[in-house]
């Protein structure tokens, strides 16, 4: 397989959860005190709004079946 380019984390993310679970890995995430700041637009003058998350948040993926053959 040739080598990629990646232009942006959730292009990333998607690459790399389609290479782990087409192996059979199970991929798990957790957040502690998660902030984000969620923008009020484009552009570098955009004000940004924190969004707190005071708490856990997990998320858990499973596949079924068996991994195909590599």
């Amino acid at each position: 397989m040739a080598d990629q380019q990646t232009n942006d984390w959730p292009e990333l993310a998607v690459g790399l959860f389609d290479r782990l679970t087409g192996r059979g890995a199970v991929i798990h995430y957790e957040f502690d005190q998660m902030q984000i700041k969620i923008p009020s637009g484009v552009g570098t003058d955009a004000k940004h709004a924190a969004w707190v998350l005071s708490g856990k948040l997990r998320i858990s993926t499973e596949m079924k079946g068996s991994a195909p053959n590599s």
